[in-house]
């Protein structure tokens, strides 16, 4: 009887199964991604979110507008004020030299 239920439901057992396995790949390949393309900076006295899109234009790869709406959404900021000490989330691109950079750096 095996042989014959394998024989009749065979493609859609092997669709599942490769449904399930693409899943979880895809799962776990977003679930890790998203936060590990962020860092944690302080603003000082004088920064604007432009000026912060600028000084970091080469570690993302979206545009100074792209950008400023990305931390502003991110960070709850409404306007375009932010003030000295303030923490903020920016995106980044993951390279060798700043995992370690991570969420916890800060600018002098």
């Amino acid at each position: 009887m095996g042989k014959k239920l394998w024989n009749q439901y065979s493609y859609a057992i092997i669709l599942i199964i490769l449904s399930l396995l693409t899943s979880f790949i895809l799962f776990f390949q977003n679930n890790g991604a998203g936060k590990e393309n962020l860092m944690k900076i302080t603003v000082n006295n004088g920064d604007s979110l432009w000026q912060i899109a600028e000084e970091y234009a080469d570690e993302h790869s979206i545009s100074p507008k792209q950008f400023v709406q990305w931390v502003q959404k991110t960070n709850e900021i409404t306007g375009d004020r932010i003030y000295p000490g303030d923490e903020l989330i920016i995106p980044i691109k993951i390279t060798n030299a700043n995992v370690t950079e991570l969420a916890s750096s800060e600018r002098n």
